[in-house]
């Protein structure tokens, strides 16, 4: 994956917030965050788990965001989120709306997001509705590096798109929504629903990249082998195999991201179509159709 160069957005800010209230938030989780560390950020490449052989090390960038400075992770992270400014403004526009951006929030160790309350590093990435803010711990780059000892470019952009694609969805009005049925439905019920939450950011992450490689925006360039490591990791990070893995057991009751399958399926479709009205899940009979 190519980036460096590209246009930083100015939506991007660092340090602790004020909390306010107690809402909920999309993304994160413990099991989650540790999943995407573990199945993203190994050192395997990708294309070998897919085609059998190696990968073209010639596509790797040089300026890697991991191994850098704070500055350039921070740079990165304001290329990606500037990337995703420009495909959801045109999309918006497509349909006659206006793009209200979000917020990139870098923090450390921990931050109070006003409205959806406090979280740690542990939590991992997440977007609160409340705020219209995508918290990212910079932490988040050091343990790629030093714990896993892997680049993860793409991988990293991908959670930023992820994030993103939950804004999306608090601008499409899907937020409220998903509020109102917390208030209303049991914990098996609601779980349901966030797993379709969730798959939809799955597909928005993926209309994202559909149109970062489609067009090369704002300097960033993204080949093959980028998605093929994407489609490695939503079918490594479902919730299937994150609980066999750390629990022992799979309990599709308690699923709130989606299988390995569903993960992949959607990301893909994102993906392949680049249309964002392919993307119901919550309408989607079979979830992971093929």
């Amino acid at each position: 994956m190519q980036w460096f160069g590209g246009r930083e957005s100015d939506n991007v800010e660092e340090g602790s917030s004020s909390g306010g209230g107690r809402g909920f938030i999309f993304g994160g989780g413990i099991i989650g965050f540790i999943g995407l560390l573990i199945y993203l950020f190994t050192g395997v490449n990708p294309a070998q788990l897919l085609n059998g052989g190696g990968g073209d090390s010639s596509q790797q960038q040089n300026t890697r965001v991991t191994n850098g400075p704070e500055g350039n992770q921070k740079k990165f992270a304001r290329v990606i989120l500037a990337g995703t400014e420009d495909v959801w403004d045109n999309i918006f526009s497509s349909m006659n709306r206006t793009y209200t951006k979000p917020t990139l929030h870098l923090y450390s160790e921990g931050v109070d997001a006003a409205g959806c309350g406090f979280a740690s590093s542990a939590t991992g990435p997440f977007y609160c509705p409340a705020d219209r803010k995508v918290y990212l711990d910079t932490s988040f780059f050091a343990e790629m590096q030093q714990r896993f000892q892997a680049p993860g470019e793409f991988a990293a952009a991908y959670v930023i798109a992820h994030e993103v694609g939950h804004h999306v969805q608090n601008l499409l009005g899907v937020s409220q929504k998903m509020d109102e049925a917390r208030r209303r439905l049991s914990q098996t019920q609601y779980n349901k629903l966030s797993v379709k939450l969730e798959l939809q950011a799955d597909f928005y992450a993926g209309v994202w990249a559909h149109y970062e490689a489609k067009n090369s925006q704002n300097g960033i360039v993204i080949n093959r082998s980028d998605i093929d490591s994407a489609l490695v990791a939503a079918n490594a990070i479902g919730d299937d195999r994150l609980q066999k893995k750390y629990q022992g057991r799979v309990e599709p009751d308690s699923f709130t991201h989606g299988t390995s399958k569903q993960r992949a399926y959607w990301f893909k479709k994102g993906f392949d179509t680049g249309d964002i009205s392919q993307g119901n899940t919550f309408a989607a009979g079979e979830l992971d159709e093929e």
